[in-house]
């Protein structure tokens, strides 16, 4: 059978009932009473099924820098196939590769010139596939030769690589979708005095370019979504996935308010420093900086001073959520004012972990009692030294982003995936149960 639909849709079984009908009708008039009774059998077969076919055959171009989630995306969706195992067999997010393919992963590069000039090829075929582009701008690891030298890829050179791989697809996909873990130019959102709108003008480049829908993950201000009114756009919040990390990785949490609170570390993350203090039921309290607005340091007003609002933190653990740790220094500041006031731990959770100025100032403040975990997704590159110290963890975010494509494949609504608060709840029943067995009263 040759039409992808029917395969994502029918059982190994009907499949090959069709193959027999298909026979039957071809051969001689006799079999054309058989014919009818297969055909019969196999609307039994289809009745109800059709409606959740994927709207196209399912294709995932994993960008330079994102190999291994693309990997394990891929493994996800063949798992649920049925490919590997049938005990996995999912027809709620059953999709197919297309037709004559074992994998959903297209084989796409950018070869560079000597120039560092660059071009996006195809290395298959994309004709009417649904296609998924997982594109970290914030791969540094990669590097490409120019004029002899060795050079790192920049956000720009992994954005212009994305743009060369949409204008390759030239059009022939059913449909182009992009997963930006880390939406590029998301820190340059909004214009101080004469500054360019980056994050503007790059999502309608890829709304121009035919982009459908542009995935997420906690972008720096969501509403920089108002550049694209008319083009999809989701960002994604991964509270589930870090507060799944944080208890697989502390087994001594006492997640209550007498022992336990929230703090944002500036007036920007409060609203994601309430839904973790809502889902939690813990009281939140927040920092806000004093900034030298008479001078600009590498493009930003340095801080003089964090201030601090909220309830008294002595004697408790306090989670500090933000999107991005850059070089880190707010954070361990912060730590510090929080140690003054007796605070017990204090566990840092962002979505994005940089570490733009090298890991010894948080080498020290982990040895110094100061911080005690960082909590990150996988959505970026680590380097292999950063993923051996104790005090870092990450959030694997691959299954998540295969339900995501799954769904979107399907054309159905991510409302349920966007919302974790169900999910919170179980996972907060599940850690007081273990800790329960283990003899750990939490009060």
């Amino acid at each position: 059978m040759g039409c992808w639909w029917v395969q994502a849709v029918c059982s190994t079984k009907t499949i090959r009932k069709l193959n027999v009908l298909n026979y039957s009708l071809c051969t001689s008039n006799n079999n054309i009473k058989r014919g009818i009774n297969i055909l019969n059998n196999v609307i039994k077969d289809l009745h109800g099924k059709v409606i959740n076919a994927p709207i196209a055959p399912l294709g995932i171009i994993a960008m330079a820098g994102c190999e291994d989630i693309g990997r394990s995306v891929n493994k996800w969706l063949l798992q649920w196939q049925g490919v590997n195992n049938t005990e996995f067999f999912d027809t709620e997010y059953y999709t197919v590769p297309g037709s004559d393919r074992d994998t959903f992963l297209i084989n796409a590069n950018c070869p560079r010139f000597g120039t560092g000039e660059s071009k996006g090829v195809l290395r298959e075929s994309v004709r009417g596939y649904d296609i998924y582009i997982i594109c970290d701008v914030t791969a540094y690891n990669i590097r490409y030769k120019m004029y002899d030298m060795e050079v790192p890829m920049s956000p720009d050179d992994h954005f212009s690589d994305l743009k060369r791989i949409i204008a390759a697809i030239a059009g022939k996909a059913k449909r182009v979708n992009v997963i930006m873990p880390f939406l590029y130019e998301s820190r340059q959102h909004r214009r101080n005095s004469r500054e360019s709108l980056d994050c503007a003008i790059a999502l309608q480049e890829l709304e121009n370019m035919g982009v459908t829908n542009i995935l997420t993950f906690d972008a720096h201000d969501p509403r920089v979504q108002n550049a694209i009114p008319l083009c999809g756009f989701e960002n994604i919040m991964p509270t589930y996935q870090m507060l799944k990390a944080l208890c697989r990785e502390v087994k001594d949490l006492y997640i209550n308010k007498n022992t336990m609170a929230v703090v944002s570390p500036d007036e920007g993350a409060v609203p994601r420093n309430i839904f973790y203090s809502t889902v939690l039921s813990l009281e939140m309290g927040m920092f806000y900086k004093r900034r030298d607005y008479t001078r600009i340091v590498e493009g930003r007003n340095p801080i003089i001073a964090h201030e601090y609002l909220g309830p008294d933190v002595e004697g408790k653990d306090i989670i500090v959520a933000d999107d991005i740790l850059s070089t880190g220094d707010s954070i361990i500041e912060l730590a510090k004012e929080l140690k003054k006031r007796k605070a017990t731990r204090v566990f840092a959770i962002v979505t994005f972990a940089f570490f733009t100025n090298g890991l010894e100032a948080y080498q020290e403040a982990y040895e110094q009692g100061l911080i005690s975990k960082v909590i990150t997704t996988n959505l970026t590159h680590h380097r292999e030294e950063l993923l051996q110290k104790p005090w870092f963890a990450r959030a694997d975010m691959s299954k998540y982003i295969s339900y995501l494509i799954a769904t979107l494949n399907h054309d159905r609504s991510l409302g349920k995936l966007l919302n974790p608060y169900n999910r919170i709840k179980n996972l907060l029943e599940r850690y007081a149960k273990e800790q329960l067995d283990k003899g750990i009263r939490l009060v």
